[in-house]
Formats: C-alpha cells, sequence, structure tokens
C-alpha cells in the first residue's frame, strides 16, 4: 500500500469525528435550564424523557467507560516505553515488556468495554447531548483498532505513524467525553512518565 493511501481511512474517520462535534456544540446550543436532553431550535427534545432507567445498570456502565479511559492511558504509555527498551532501569526495561506483551490484549478490552458503554447509553439515553461526543471518540478509537490489526499485515512503516497520532487525537475527544475521569488518567499517564525519568537517573536502578 502506497504511503499516501495508508492516511486516508485515517482522514476519514477525524473528518467524522469532527462532523460529529460540530454537531454536538450545534445542538448543544438549543439547552435550556440545563436539560441533558437534546433540545432542536424549536424548543422539543428529540427524545421524550420516558422512565427512568435503573441507577445501578447506568453505574455499571459508566464505570466501564470510565475503566476503558484508564486501560487507554495505560496502553498509550507504550509509546513512551517502546522508547525505553534499552533503560538502565531493570524495572523500566520491564515494565516496557509487558506492556508489549499486553498492549493489543488492552486495545481489544477498551474497545469491547466502550462498545457495551456506548450501546447501553444509546438504547436507554438516546437523547443525551453527550452521545454525540462519545460517537466521536468512538469513531476514532475503532480507526486504532483498526490500524493496531493492520499493522503486521500491511507492510508500510506509516501505519505505526498513523496508529499512534490516532491515539493522540483520542486524548482531547476523551476530555471532552469523559471529562474528570479523562483528566486523571492523562495525569497519571504524565506521572508514570516522570517516575521513568526518575528512575533512570536512580544511581541503583541500573543493572
Amino acid at each position: 500500500m502506497k504511503t499516501k493511501k495508508v492516511w486516508i481511512p485515517a482522514i476519514i474517520a477525524a473528518v467524522a469525528a469532527v462532523l460529529l462535534l460540530a454537531y454536538y456544540f450545534y445542538i448543544s446550543s438549543f439547552h435550556s435550564n440545563g436539560d441533558h436532553l437534546l433540545a432542536p431550535p424549536e424548543g422539543r427534545g428529540l427524545h421524550s424523557r420516558g422512565e427512568e432507567r435503573p441507577e445501578g445498570g447506568a453505574e455499571i456502565f459508566k464505570f466501564l467507560g470510565t475503566l476503558a479511559v484508564f486501560l487507554g492511558a495505560a496502553s498509550f504509555s507504550w509509546v513512551w516505553f517502546k522508547k525505553k527498551m534499552k533503560s538502565p532501569s531493570m524495572l523500566v526495561r520491564k515494565t516496557g515488556k509487558f506492556l508489549y506483551g499486553v498492549h493489543k490484549l488492552l486495545g481489544w478490552i477498551i474497545l469491547t468495554l466502550v462498545t457495551a458503554h456506548g450501546l447501553f447509553f444509546l438504547i436507554t439515553k438516546p437523547g443525551d447531548h453527550k452521545i454525540f461526543t462519545g460517537l466521536s471518540a468512538f469513531t476514532i478509537l475503532l480507526m486504532i483498532a483498526g490500524y493496531g490489526f493492520f499493522i503486521k499485515r500491511i507492510r508500510n512503516k506509516r501505519m505505526r505513524v498513523v496508529h499512534r497520532y490516532l491515539g493522540i487525537l483520542w486524548a482531547p475527544l476523551l476530555l471532552l467525553h469523559a471529562g474528570g475521569s479523562a483528566i486523571v488518567a492523562i495525569i497519571a499517564t504524565l506521572a508514570v512518565w516522570a517516575v521513568i525519568r526518575m528512575l533512570e537517573r536512580m544511581p541503583r536502578s541500573s543493572s
């Protein structure tokens, strides 16, 4: 596959994600009184409130989404550990090897958790305006999984670059959709990087 063509699916996904965000901001501008249900210009919700869903179920699927955010942060940390496979710190090297071993598995787990999380709220809260930010983030996640799946099947060095950039693009979308959970996950990822630097500078870390 030619280098330029490798970028085409990612560009299409990015455009789709941006359009979903644009619609989210458009429809959100018609919210009133803090209502979380979509309200078009005519002032009527796109969906009726209906019956309240059991809070227990909602909390479980909300937790699955939060868990996916933190697993995503752990998976993305592999980008940093990949450059440290020859680190003087044995702990950093072992952690890097571990993340390398579970990176793909984490990706599929994240996709599964996000799919379950999204389907639940699409069915139970179809009028929630945050659905569009979720769909935007999910579009990019699908591309991340797709590129990850084909990295070793399509001989093109740009596949990894696109895969990495999509991961970076996913971060701000998660911030918009998940809010506080995404902020904590990003802070935790930065903290991991700080720990790596600290371990490498420790006199007794080399082996």
